[in-house]
């Protein structure tokens, strides 16, 4: 996958030596629904890279990720995954707070698509209409012909994210994840079907109306903290965080935005944008 910053410099993301395998090999799949997605597995893995031992992996994640450690704060790091969700220096990254400007939640590679009846959004390597993704058709009609944005984190990226506006929230609704043999939306392009699991949230913002955000997580054991049930948020409060495992985040509008032509352009190309938490990605259609 090409990644393009706002810029128009380009690098490339390629699957690493373990997704090939795992995904493209029969014995790897084999693995993968076997053993990997188990919850026991998750659990031993979370365990481990919350040990003293697992800070000895993170000078090479560093080095591999092209990480800014000086934008970190990193002091109190006693393990792999306290370095994964570390906290980032104060003023290190500025929120647009025009009210017509619709914010990134996070520092990712993004792409964005407009909410169709028959639209299928690829989402960490799984298919899912809308309604699919929240397992709610009643609430999925209310998005026809908005946008889908779908916020695609690294592991180098900063793994907390925030909300894009100020408002109210209701309760958070975790999905599962499942593992299947047969994927009907996708049979042609693999021959099993996962989706993964996600905790999403109706919020009611002040100067965008009603919007849906979707944390995506591994596949069977979630890898989502969100800090909040039902809450008053402002915009670029911190909303949650994802511990290792965890990469994505979907936010899905109405029809009320214009988005910046760069990303529609990059999107329409196959190219997915490089975005910070707190930058402008559209705006308001009456305020052009």
């Amino acid at each position: 996958m090409i990644i393009r910053d706002r810029l128009g410099n380009e690098t490339e993301s390629n699957p690493s030596g373990s997704q090939k395998f795992l995904y493209r090999n029969v014995f790897g799949r084999f693995l993968l629904k076997c053993f990997l997605i188990r919850p026991w597995f998750t659990k031993f893995m979370g365990w481990f890279l919350s040990r003293k031992i697992s800070k000895k992996r993170i000078p090479k994640f560093i080095e591999e990720g092209h990480i800014n450690v000086d934008d970190y704060i990193v002091d109190d790091v006693k393990s792999y995954n306290d370095f994964f969700i570390r906290k980032i220096k104060e003023g290190r990254r500025i929120i647009d707070n025009e009210p017509s400007h619709f914010i990134a939640p996070c520092d990712s590679e993004l792409r964005v698509f407009k909410i169709n009846d028959d639209s299928i959004f690829e989402i960490k390597d799984s298919y899912y209409r809308v309604a699919d993704l929240i397992k709610n058709d009643e609430l999925a009609k209310e998005f026809l012909g908005g946008w889908c944005f779908i916020f695609r984190l690294s592991t180098s990226d900063y793994h907390r994210y925030s909300y894009p506006d100020s408002g109210k929230k209701n309760e958070n609704i975790h999905i599962k994840g499942v593992f299947h043999t047969v994927n009907p939306i996708a049979l042609e392009r693999y021959n099993f079907y996962k989706t993964n699991s996600r905790e999403y949230t109706v919020l009611d913002t002040d100067n965008f109306g009603k919007l849906i955000m979707c944390e995506v997580g591994a596949m069977m054991v979630g890898k989502i903290k969100n800090h909040h049930q039902e809450y008053t948020y402002t915009r670029g409060e911190e909303k949650g965080y994802f511990e290792f495992g965890g990469s994505t985040i979907v936010v899905l509008t109405k029809d009320i935005l214009t988005v910046d032509e760069d990303i529609l352009r990059n999107t329409s190309e196959g190219v997915e944008t490089k975005v910070s938490l707190g930058e402008r990605i559209a705006i308001l259609k009456d305020k052009i």
